[in-house]
């Protein structure tokens, strides 16, 4: 039996010839990495802002950056604060970003974090109401899976489609904003602004 050819298109065979654009890749990545440590220090020194946190031990844990490859067959780099993973229980931030498609911030709560801030977070949006300034924009999850983090509307739906369930009788809630690639000077800016946002939601309503 004869081995299978395999064959490169003329764009493959002009990649596998250019290492500049992987250098280049490798560089964006580590820029990422730098923002997001600079976001990180941003986000433990506001802490302190929001005494009713005092009490609790869910920021005990420093930040965590980590990355991957294969977030939908394309690089991310994330940062996680707060960060608590248990079997039932979870109350984390993420921050995300997604080679070719955005960066964005993401909510997620299950179990005792569910129930103890979950209706802090229905008492803002109906304060608010869906199409405030205070409310665009932000999507909440609707999928099975609390680790995706795209925007498909089989994952996330615009808080303004919401049917306005009680968020603590979800098995798990995602709360989630996003900012194009196209606006990279910004992110840092976004990224602070709505971590602080996600705090007030949780702590002050």
């Amino acid at each position: 039996m004869s081995a299978t050819k395999v064959t490169l298109s003329p764009k493959e065979l002009e990649l596998v010839n250019n290492a500049d654009w992987i250098l280049t890749k490798n560089l964006i990545i580590h820029k990422v990495y730098e923002l997001f440590s600079e976001v990180a220090n941003t986000y433990r020194d506001d802490i302190s802002r929001f005494t009713s946190f005092n009490d609790t031990r869910v920021f005990e844990l420093a930040p965590k950056i980590s990355r991957g490859e294969q977030y939908q067959q394309l690089p991310y780099v994330m940062l996680d604060y707060p960060r608590i993973f248990l079997e039932q229980d979870i109350f984390a931030i993420r921050s995300f970003f997604w080679w070719g498609n955005h960066c964005s911030i993401h909510l997620i709560l299950k179990g005792k974090y569910l129930q103890q801030f979950g209706n802090s977070i229905d008492n803002y949006f109906q304060l608010f109401g869906k199409y405030a300034p205070e409310t665009r924009g932000w999507y909440i999850g609707v999928g099975e899976d609390p680790w995706q983090h795209h925007f498909e509307k089989d994952n996330y739906i615009p808080i303004a489609d919401w049917n306005g369930l009680p968020v603590n009788k979800l098995p798990f809630l995602k709360l989630a904003k996003k900012i194009p690639l196209e606006e990279w000077d910004d992110v840092n800016d976004f990224m602070v602004k709505h971590f602080n946002r996600l705090l007030s939601m949780l702590s002050e309503y």
